[in-house]
């Protein structure tokens, strides 16, 4: 959708949270007939309103071929650090996650839920570079700029507000700033950016516990049912296929980063093998969710196929850890 119609809702729903505190006031002040009116146009504005609004709004951007646009990038730095940085600008520049009831995309759960998985994955990388890679073998100072990013990029993404209170938003814009700054530290020498087979693995250890948490919710909510009529199979598939596109962009430049010691390790093979299994899933874009027995004809299980692509991705991330390890 074009990005003006995005801008003048954005605008229209400004004004109209301002609005709604006077209505009170306003329909006090009416006779019946002008209120009945007034109820009429309300009630054409919302049929028009919110459809209209939650197709402008609904973005699952899974483009896998993203690259970080040149304001979260440093010449000389680390790829996989201005890939976080650009992961957390984008979907703050489209953060839907947390739009209150008068928001047109207040109805929407897909494309939230699918933000909310993504930038849980990017706050752990940042969490992981604060602990091991942005430090010297883990006992100097943690980097300020590291420690405030991991601090922003975990901020509840559901939560909305007005000046001065902080916004989700506002915080991810903030962190993606921190990470940026980091980076151009580590390409003037300023900072520490530790490429060692051990800092790798320790974020793979993560991201493989992770994974498994993932699978869990993926499992529970397989094992309700529902079929077609499980309103919240949907919100469980598209948090663990925001997990799953956020670590497959990270680990991604992640090999980049790290590619000589991948080839030194003989890893390369394993490591292109977890990239397409995280791929799959992480693109997976069914019509709807439908949750349904694993061996369904007519009403298939997307969690459980969701599930399969997640569990065999934590498999070879582990099997990758355990051969960085000899």
């Amino acid at each position: 959708m074009p990005e003006f119609l995005r801008n003048a809702l954005d605008a229209f729903t400004s004004r109209l949270g301002a609005l709604l505190g006077r209505i009170p006031g306003a329909v006090a002040a009416m006779d019946e007939r002008q209120r009945m009116m007034a109820g009429a146009g309300i009630a054409v504005l919302l049929i028009i309103y919110y459809p209209l609004g939650m197709i402008i709004y609904d973005r699952v951007d899974d483009d896998i071929d993203f690259q970080p646009p040149p304001a979260y990038s440093a010449s000389g730095g680390s790829a996989a650090v201005s890939m976080a940085a650009g992961l957390a600008g984008r979907e703050a520049d489209h953060w839907i996650a947390n739009k209150p009831f008068f928001h047109p995309a207040a109805p929407l759960d897909n494309t939230p839920n699918f933000q909310l998985g993504m930038i849980y994955a990017v706050s752990r990388f940042a969490l992981e570079l604060g602990d091991y890679l942005g430090r010297v073998r883990g006992t100097s100072a943690i980097d300020p700029n590291l420690d405030r990013a991991a601090a922003l990029l975990r901020f509840d993404g559901t939560i909305w507000g007005l000046w001065p209170m902080a916004s989700a938003e506002r915080q991810y814009r903030d962190g993606a700033e921190r990470l940026l700054a980091y980076n151009q530290d580590v390409a003037a020498g300023k900072s520490v950016y530790d490429r060692r087979a051990d800092n790798l693995i320790a974020f793979l250890d993560r991201v493989a516990a992770d994974l498994g948490s993932a699978s869990a919710e993926l499992d529970t909510r397989a094992d309700a049912g529902g079929g077609y009529f499980d309103t919240k199979a949907d919100d469980v598939f598209y948090n663990a296929k925001g997990k799953l596109y956020g670590y497959h962009m990270i680990l991604k430049a992640l090999g980049d980063d790290f590619l000589p010691i991948i080839r030194e390790k003989q890893a390369t093979e394993i490591w292109n093998n977890m990239l397409t299994s995280f791929r799959t899933g992480a693109t997976m874009d069914p019509l709807v969710v439908v949750n349904g027995r694993g061996d369904g004809l007519l009403m298939p299980s997307h969690l459980a196929t969701l599930g399969f692509h997640l569990l065999r991705a934590r498999t070879q991330v582990k099997e990758l850890a355990d051969t960085l390890r000899k």
